[in-house]
């Protein structure tokens, strides 16, 4: 199975940024530990603070993993662009925030991309991301 992990805007600079809000470890740190829980997987990354790149990251690995993990970031927020991206792929994709969006600034309370998503999961943390692969792999069920 192959899921690629897409991170947008700032997610560069977790660990170092507002460490209150998003913690204290680097997500290259922490995309260690999913590889040691899920040696089955071939998990793939790629960050960009950059928009279009974003979303030509989508039109590739849309076609070639089994799911997509994205952060947009800011971009959640005010990208019709990468919720068209989303809408075009074959891959399901799955929305992540660490922080809970609904409980921050009233402009985070709305997610532009959220409808192309298969489902949405934030504020656990780094934890989400690893919600989001059981729910890509069907270890989650509701």
């Amino acid at each position: 199975m192959k899921i690629s992990i897409i991170n947008g805007p700032n997610l560069n600079l977790l660990g170092k940024r507002e460490p209150e809000k998003y913690g204290n470890q680097s997500f290259d740190d922490y995309l260690l530990i999913l590889k040691a829980k899920y040696p089955e997987i071939n998990f793939e990354y790629f960050q960009s603070n950059v928009e279009g790149e974003l979303i030509n990251e989508i039109h590739k690995k849309g076609f070639a993993s089994d799911g997509i993990i994205l952060n947009a970031g800011g971009y959640t927020h005010t990208s019709v662009a990468i919720a068209d991206a989303i809408a075009s792929i074959k891959a399901p994709v799955i929305e992540v925030h660490i922080t809970n969006i609904a409980a921050r600034e009233e402009f985070r309370h709305i997610s532009l991309i959220a409808h192309s998503c298969t489902g949405s999961i934030s504020g656990f943390g780094l934890d989400s991301y690893r919600l989001a692969v059981e729910a890509i792999t069907g270890k989650y069920k509701n």
